[in-house]
């Protein structure tokens, strides 16, 4: 599994199974429940594991458990690649995938944090054709907690001044400039937290994820969307500029429902860019959402149709949650495909 949202998964031959949910991997109770089940499933099920997968994060409590198992061989597979395995071993269906990975942070095969990836291809074969434009994270972590650290990284990142910026001895700001704890991130996640704390005045929130909830609770249906400019980047990645949205979120002559239906449905119209970007380049025969983003009832539900209508057949995972609680099942899928194409 990955470090929040934690199960594990046993797997063998074409079978696999998912343990109930553990939760956040921060304590040494979370660790103790965790190694509890990892052995209480082998029991179980009479099957004995030979080999560790675990998520490439080297800061994971899994991952450093991981490599304390020394008597068994450990193999990492990357945090976004594990979530379209997932969906795609779920569903198992042939052809070509676009897969939408879209969560707060983990860890990127270029070792930045990525979140709003599109990766095309199966299980065992995936490479990146689109994201998100990067921006530097001050805090680091904290900012999954403190949603103002990804509304002022924006404004920074486009020379723009938020006024609403609590860092009035300018340190956060200094750190960022300076790129002290400031990760490059291109996530889903820490975008959808800037809105809130532009638009709802949420600077600091008490658990994770709260701020995008609160934006999603203001919305009570489409909105004109501001269009956002996709461009190839040196690598050949399609990235979606999210610096439009500014004017839009931080406009005080609209309500903040106004706001926040506009920035979901700008979003949900950037996928559909991205998606048909890539159709016109390679072949798609599905397209897939997964990722804690799109427990977002207001965006899923928007893009699914905009994707529909423009002719695309969308899938979700139905046995398994789109957030991190599938990371396990997706990590045993992604290993055995390799296995198979090799």
């Amino acid at each position: 599994g990955g470090h929040m949202k934690g199960t594990l998964a046993l797997s063998w031959g074409r079978r696999a199974v998912v343990s109930p949910h553990i939760g956040e991997m921060d304590s040494p109770r979370s660790l103790a429940v965790f190694e509890q089940v990892a052995s209480d499933l082998q029991t179980l099920y009479g099957v004995h594991a030979e080999r560790i997968v675990c998520d490439a994060h080297p800061g994971y409590t899994t991952h450093r458990w991981a490599r304390r198992q020394n008597e068994l061989p450990v193999e990492r597979v990357w945090h976004h690649q594990a979530h379209a395995s997932a969906v795609a071993a779920e569903l198992d269906r042939s052809g070509q995938w676009l897969m939408f990975a879209w969560d707060g942070v983990g860890l990127g095969e270029d070792r930045t944090l990525w979140g709003g990836e599109a990766l095309l291809g199966a299980a065992g074969r995936w490479r990146r054709v689109a994201s998100l434009r990067t921006f530097r994270l001050p805090g680091g972590e904290r900012a999954g907690r403190e949603p103002w650290r990804s509304a002022a990284a924006l404004h920074w990142e486009c020379d723009l001044r938020w006024p609403d910026c609590p860092d009035p001895d300018g340190i956060a700001e200094a750190a960022w400039r300076n790129r002290i704890n400031c990760p490059e991130t291109s996530a889903a996640g820490r975008l959808f937290d800037a809105a809130a704390a532009i638009v709802c005045d949420l600077p600091v929130t008490s658990f994770e994820a709260q701020g995008p909830m609160v934006l999603e609770s203001l919305c009570r249906g489409p909105a004109r969307a501001i269009e956002l400019p996709v461009e190839e980047d040196i690598n050949g990645v399609l990235r979606s500029d999210w610096q439009p949205l500014l004017d839009g979120l931080s406009d005080a002559g609209l309500d903040r429902r106004t706001r926040a239906e506009i920035f979901h449905s700008s979003i949900a119209t950037a996928i559909l860019r991205q998606a048909v970007s890539v159709r016109e380049r390679h072949a798609v025969d599905q397209v897939g959402l997964c990722g804690g983003v799109f427990q977002n009832r207001v965006l899923t539900e928007q893009a699914v149709g905009l994707l529909q209508k423009e002719g695309f057949d969308v899938y979700l995972p139905e046995k398994l949650p789109c957030n991190d609680a599938a990371l396990s099942f997706g990590q045993a899928a992604e290993i055995a495909a390799r296995e198979v194409s090799a």
